[in-house]
């Protein structure tokens, strides 16, 4: 099944209670449309979410620290606590070291969270492959919120990273980023290989979001 995992960030138009009423349509296109639609809002709104729509919740970010003196970390079992089933980890707005991106894969393994670690070419592709996440979303960070999709800019370094991912560790799927936002984005990423797409903005920032979900996941029907 397509993954369509759509990034809240920390935009005003999905904080608070904008975020559980894009949650809500998410969760009937994902119905309509037969696709698994995660989102992945700021922290604080977890839990809101999580008790009012059924689809997948992703955190934005997990620290690799456990209980304990880490003031101001968050931890897998927090986000796993407030209804979360998975998170993004070294996302191009919030960076990690690679032990870091081992230590935060680490702990959400131990609480059976899904992870997505973000990479943004072939290389990085390739290390986060060999630490078995579920999942990578490749994303070049200068196409980020650019409305140019990689599947264009750069069909290279989505093929590339695929084959890259099936030499090491075939179960990881590939996510496709920055830049999508039409349905002929999500298709184009799909025949590139990739399992599914990665994207924010051009749902978030939409002046009528459901439409532009809606543009987009017609895209895996034509």
């Amino acid at each position: 099944m397509t993954k369509v995992v759509l990034n809240f960030k920390t935009y005003a138009e999905s904080t608070g209670m904008a975020a559980l009423e894009l949650s809500r349509i998410c969760e009937e296109a994902a119905e309509q449309y037969d696709v698994e639609m995660v989102v992945v809002p700021q922290i604080a709104d977890i839990r809101l979410i999580a008790e009012n729509v059924s689809i997948p919740i992703y955190a934005q970010h997990v620290d690799g620290v456990g209980f304990g003196g880490y003031t101001g970390h968050i931890t897998a079992a927090s986000v796993k606590a407030a209804g979360a089933s998975g998170t993004l980890i070294n996302h191009s707005e919030r960076r990690l070291k690679l032990a870091e991106i081992e230590a935060a894969l680490s702990s959400c393994k131990a609480e059976g969270l899904a992870t997505i670690v973000c990479t943004n070419n072939i290389a990085t592709t390739k290390a986060a492959a060999a630490l078995k996440p579920d999942f990578v979303a490749v994303e070049p960070p200068e196409l980020i919120g650019s409305g140019i999709p990689v599947s264009k800019a750069d069909p290279g370094v989505v093929t590339g990273s695929v084959e890259a991912v099936k030499r090491i560790e075939p179960e990881v799927g590939v996510l496709c980023g920055a830049g999508i936002s039409r349905g002929e984005d999500l298709k184009a990423a799909l025949e590139l290989g990739s399992v599914g797409v990665l994207l924010a903005s051009g749902i978030i920032k939409a002046k009528d979001q459901k439409k532009a979900l809606e543009d987009l996941l017609s895209g895996i029907q034509r």
